[in-house]
């Protein structure tokens, strides 16, 4: 929760709090609704939990939050590896969601992973991704978010898919998930703005990866995409300084160990060499 608040503090207006998948399979999210329940919501903050099928849906209602998160992926062997299913089964799943969620009056985000190549499979088609946006579409999600989960994307890729995602659905509705495992992530951020993309997902210090893509690293770092925006001059509304203290205290208070963020290590280090000048 102190985390959130930090977050919050630092401008953030869209965080994805917990998870409620399967405390079987992760038990470090068994405590998702004790999260979900105690975290504060401010006004204008928009807050949302990740949610795999029905069951963590009924656990997600509960928490009374606006926002529900599915995910599948574009690949076959990493969505059964992922949530044990074909792609058309998770299809299935998240028709119950979605369709549960619009009766509840909540909105709906997807993932779709793997959109630039899968641990298991290698290469993806675009096709196989734009067929998944448009499934997604057509059941009632509200916004879609592409990830690059094993950060093998290059910018000409990332605009390539933009474009053909673009011919189906408005990209104020898209979102980019990039994951940097080969430092490639900063650039594919830059791709798809240029593309017309204006939302990317980002996580603090660049913590993530995902259990079921061995070698992934995390996702852009949040630091990083704030001051690439806001050093070209695109206003975020978020306190870079602010977010470089939270993650200072993650990682000296939580994790203990470091975080690798670049402009978060940057900007520590120059805070430590103006401290001893």
């Amino acid at each position: 929760m102190a985390l959130v608040d930090r977050l919050v503090a630092a401008g953030l207006r869209e965080i994805e709090v917990t998870s409620f998948v399967s405390p079987k399979w992760i038990p470090q999210l068994a405590d998702g609704e004790a999260v979900a329940r105690a975290v504060a919501r401010p006004t204008g903050v928009r807050m949302s939990a990740l949610v795999p099928n029905a069951q963590g849906y009924a656990r997600f209602r509960a928490s009374a939050l606006p926002v529900a998160a599915i995910f599948l992926s574009a690949s076959e062997t990493h969505n059964r590896k992922n949530v044990n299913c074909s792609v058309d089964e998770s299809l299935t799943r998240s028709k119950q969601v979605i369709d549960a969620a619009r009766a509840d009056g909540v909105s709906v985000r997807a993932y779709v992973s793997t959109v630039c190549g899968c641990p298991y499979e290698g290469a993806v088609k675009s096709s196989a991704v734009v067929g998944l946006v448009r499934a997604l579409c057509e059941l009632g999600v509200a916004e879609i978010s592409l990830g690059d989960t094993i950060g093998v994307g290059h910018p000409n890729q990332i605009r390539k898919l933009v474009g053909e995602v673009a011919a189906e659905v408005p990209l104020e509705r898209i979102a980019l998930h990039l994951h940097d495992t080969y430092g490639r992530a900063l650039a594919n951020v830059q791709a798809g703005f240029d593309a017309g993309i204006r939302r990317f997902d980002a996580s603090l210090g660049g913590l993530g990866g995902c259990p079921y893509a061995p070698g992934a690293s995390g996702n852009v770092a949040t630091e990083d995409v704030v001051d690439l925006f806001e050093s070209a001059g695109v206003s975020t509304g978020i306190d870079l300084d602010a977010l470089v203290d939270t993650s200072a205290w993650l990682e000296a208070e939580v994790l203990g160990r470091p975080l690798p963020g670049r402009v978060y290590r940057a900007r520590r280090g120059k805070r430590e060499r103006e401290a001893r000048s």
